[in-house]
């Protein structure tokens, strides 16, 4: 019994104990972004934590929204309880508890991605700006915000950077907003630019706390005003005085008063006094040196692509090479073949540097006196459009099919070579054959295919000067389809070809071409093609001549004697094979009658036999007589002569003696079966019978 009772008083003290110790505790209150976990056995919807959201929301299964922020973890026990009790039987052992602390964060501004972050209850302003993908370019470091309740708390990031100091930057509180603003130098429209773009006019924006550096300078801007910088500072940060800077005349605008600071003099002196005192929205001007103009009764000027131009004092006996040298020389930009010598009177003398360096030296150095201009002037760059920089009067052009027409300078040394191949030579559609040089109104044509092919002296080349114009023509792009580009081929050059050819047309020729070049151009003779009787009409000869060529006979022997020589202008005719019959008299072709594949009218010569014809003329058909065939010969002695042919017997014997003989003007003809004896007396005794059948039935009826 004592036992029981010293249990009693232990437990009672203990619960006292506890129940004190948290009385004691101040009371955890729930905020947005904590993640709670409600623990309630046997429930599974219940295995995975919610999250307060950021209207203190949390979402429970069967109940939906319960908002729970601002209430102690105690007050949200009971409160989740009550609700579930309507729909869970056994919420004894149901307990509300508090896993993480989380911070939700919106981070705004110059970030990669602006927008809310969800970050640990320790997170800092660095772990938001980097939950945002960090900072974009262009942001403003020393003005970034944290905005809390309408409060607006600014610090300086790029001190914090600097230094590392965490009490720089604030502590972030759930549902705080980071704002990263814009520097004032990235302007009023969104571009793309680095960092080096960025400060390259300065690392400031506002008048207020900068200092603007402009003038003479390599980088001028507005720079940030910190601690005591003096001029010098501020001139290198601005990259230095450049080599027209006159540093002599320096002004610096303070209180809206002007002040002159004399560089040179500080530099010469090391006397930090001559410093003048600067202060934040001052203005440094750095201006141009100006020179007083030079002029005397021995100046002579030198201008253009030389490294010093300028007016120099002469001496008696000086040269132009003294002078030009005094200048420094000519740049890697001069065009040392057209210098100018400008004198006081008004007259211009050219002078060719590059030539007379060259040598031999032709012309003698030309004489420079007081008061004299001498002007080297820029190289033409080839790639630059502007053509006015080469007058015409030392010009030359080349236009047509080579890979760069164009006008260029010109130089009387060079030759129509020297011009071809600084155009890029021909191109390979060019018809070379026939260049054309256009000087003082007159047209002269070369063939530089032949000059390049079988060689030849350069003496021999078209003379050109500058002002010349060169033309090199196009071939036809494809001599299968040259009609839409023959009006861009002349006469002069050209050969026509029609009839029974694949490709007939005009086509462009020259004298290396000859009659099957052309033929083949054409893609050859079409199956029908009559190549016994081509045609080839000579215009250029005096008179009508017409040469007749039988293709067949050059086919058997190759002689190329047979082939005519063809030049422009000619006309190639290929006729049709027995598409002309009518146009041929009767004593120059052989008649095929009667029961014949192909009967009618066909060449003959005096070398064929009437096998050959019959060959020719497909045969015999099916219904013919071929023991039967009749050859009728032209008259013989005032009468015509015909006999019979049995192209049966024939072939039982192979006797080409039996063979008629055949001339051109013959006839040849193949009877019928429906012709023959036999046939003749059936088709009476048929009549007869039709005819006995009829007057049988008129007797009956």
């Amino acid at each position: 019994m004592k036992h029981v009772i010293w249990i009693t008083i232990y437990l009672f003290c203990a619960i006292f104990t506890n129940v004190s110790a948290q009385a004691k505790e101040p009371a955890l209150i729930i905020q947005t972004g904590d993640v709670i976990a409600v623990k309630l056995a046997g429930e599974t919807a219940f295995d995975q934590p919610f999250q307060v959201d950021r209207d203190g929301v949390i979402i429970l299964p069967e109940i939906g929204e319960l908002k729970i922020a601002g209430i102690t973890l105690i007050e949200a026990n009971i409160l989740v309880k009550k609700n579930l009790e309507p729909v869970f039987k056994n919420l004894s052992r149901m307990e509300v508890i508090l896993i993480e602390r989380r911070l939700p964060i919106m981070v705004l501004g110059y970030v990669k991605t602006p927008g809310p972050v969800d970050l640990p209850s320790n997170a800092t302003v660095q772990m938001a700006i980097n939950a945002a993908g960090g900072l974009a370019q262009g942001a403003q470091l020393d003005k970034l915000q944290v905005r809390r309740d309408g409060d607006i708390l600014t610090f300086d990031y790029k001190a914090y950077l600097d230094t590392g100091n965490p009490e720089l930057t604030p502590d972030l509180q759930a549902l705080d907003t980071v704002f990263v603003p814009a520097s004032p130098l990235t302007g009023n429209v969104q571009v793309d630019f680095d960092a080096r773009t960025l400060t390259a006019a300065g690392d400031a924006g506002e008048n207020s706390s900068s200092v603007k550096v402009f003038g003479e300078v390599h980088r001028p801007g507005t720079f940030s005003f910190k601690g005591t910088p003096d001029v010098i500072d501020l001139i290198m940060r601005a990259g230095g005085v450049t080599r027209y800077a006159g540093i002599e005349q320096i002004r610096i605008i303070s209180n809206d008063k002007p002040w002159p600071f004399n560089m040179r003099e500080y530099l010469d002196t090391g006397d930090k006094s001559l410093l003048p005192n600067l202060q934040a929205g001052d203005t440094i001007f750095i201006p141009q040196a100006s020179d007083q103009v030079k002029t005397g009764a021995r100046t002579v000027y030198v201008m253009g692509e030389v490294f010093k131009p300028g007016a120099f004092e002469t001496k008696e006996g000086a040269s132009f090479y003294d002078i030009l040298a005094n200048a420094g020389g000519p740049t890697r930009f001069a065009e040392t073949r057209q210098i100018r010598i400008l004198r006081a009177d008004g007259s211009v003398i050219p002078f060719d540097l590059q030539a007379y360096v060259d040598g031999p030296n032709k012309k003698a150095l030309p004489v420079i006196i007081p008061g004299d201009a001498i002007l080297v002037p820029e190289k033409v760059d080839m790639n630059e459009k502007s053509w006015l920089k080469v007058p015409p009067s030392r010009a030359i052009r080349i236009i047509g099919a080579v890979y760069r027409p164009g006008r260029y300078e010109w130089s009387d040394e060079m030759s129509m070579m020297d011009l071809i191949a600084h155009s890029g030579g021909p191109r390979a559609q060019a018809d070379t054959s026939h260049v054309q040089v256009i000087t003082n109104g007159k047209t002269i044509p070369f063939d530089l295919k032949n000059f390049l092919e079988n060689g030849g002296n350069i003496d021999n080349l078209p003379k050109i000067k500058a002002g010349d114009t060169v033309v090199v023509p196009e071939l036809p792009k494809d001599p299968n389809d040259n009609r839409s580009q023959w009006t861009r081929q002349s006469s002069e050059r050209s050969i026509y070809i029609f009839g029974q050819v694949k490709a007939p047309g005009r086509y462009a020729f020259n004298s290396n071409l000859n009659f099957l070049d052309i033929l083949s151009a054409a893609q050859g003779p079409t199956q029908s093609a009559d190549l016994r009787n081509v045609r080839v009409s000579h215009r250029k000869e005096t008179g009508a001549r017409v040469t007749k060529i039988n293709m067949h006979t050059y086919f058997q022997t190759g002689d190329e004697h047979l082939l005519p020589k063809v030049l422009p202008e000619d006309v190639i005719y290929i006729p049709e094979r027995n598409a002309q019959w009518l146009s041929k008299t009767k004593e120059s072709t052989v008649r095929v009658l009667g029961a014949i594949g192909r009967p009618g009218r066909y060449d003959f010569e005096d070398s064929m036999t009437i096998l050959d014809l019959l060959a020719e003329a497909g045969g015999p058909t099916s219904d013919a007589l071929p023991d039967r065939i009749v050859v009728v010969n032209k008259r013989i002695q005032g009468e015509p002569h015909a006999r019979t042919f049995d192209l049966v017997g024939f072939a039982k014997s192979g006797d080409f003696r039996d063979l008629p003989v055949l001339r051109s003007g013959d006839m040849v003809y193949v009877p019928h079966q429906d012709q023959s004896g036999w046939a003749i007396f059936s088709k009476t005794l048929r009549d007869a019978v039709s005819v006995l059948s009829l007057v049988t039935l008129i007797a009956g009826g």
